[in-house]
């Protein structure tokens, strides 16, 4: 059983150093064994089958069994405790890549996600869609500005919603409707 434990701390232990020599040059940036899930981002997913994972958890395995069974301990407790380093290892690593990977999103602001969101104005429109004005909305999770135009004059402080991009950094808003009078009397 020592040999076992003995080749998975080497199999593991060689395949971390392997991966960590690759991305000193750049080269670690292939997803092996990565299974997307329908829509899901691959940051959302916790992968216990990658490269990484299933390296720490072999090298744990190995290390922690080899350790039990140089104290004493007989060949079940050593599977054991390595059994549960290894999978410990291996749930630590897929978080671990899961947080990292979270950090990679693109954050670039896309002006076809503003149509339908409400906004107010920043800086008059004045109508007619020659000139623009400014409006705020928030998009994408952050808070942005951008250069509106609207066929109606619209004063600072109104509030509008945009109805279509016109140019790349241009969209088109109309007031927004005002909310129903309550029918209570």
């Amino acid at each position: 059983m020592n040999t076992v434990f003995f080749v998975c701390a080497v199999a593991g232990g060689a395949l971390l150093v392997l991966q960590l020599l690759l991305g000193l040059v750049g080269l670690d940036h292939h997803h092996l064994l990565e299974v997307r899930l329908g829509d899901l981002h691959p940051g959302d997913t916790l992968n216990l089958f990658s490269v990484r994972a299933i390296a720490a958890g072999l090298a744990f395995f190995g290390l922690l069994g080899m350790l039990v069974q140089a104290r004493g301990g007989g060949p079940l407790p050593a599977l054991a405790s390595g059994l549960l380093a290894g999978g410990t290892a291996v749930t630590l690593v897929a978080m671990a890549q899961r947080q990292l990977r979270r950090l990679e999103r693109d954050g670039t602001v896309r002006l076809e996600n503003a149509v339908g969101e409400a906004a107010t104005v920043y800086l008059s429109i004045p109508g007619g869609m020659g000139r623009p004005g400014k409006v705020h909305l928030a998009l994408q999770g952050r808070t942005v500005e951008l250069q509106a135009v609207s066929l109606n004059p619209l004063a600072t402080g109104a509030d509008v919603v945009v109805v279509d991009v016109v140019g790349p950094d241009i969209v088109e808003v109309t007031p927004s409707l005002p909310p129903e009078p309550s029918s209570e009397s």
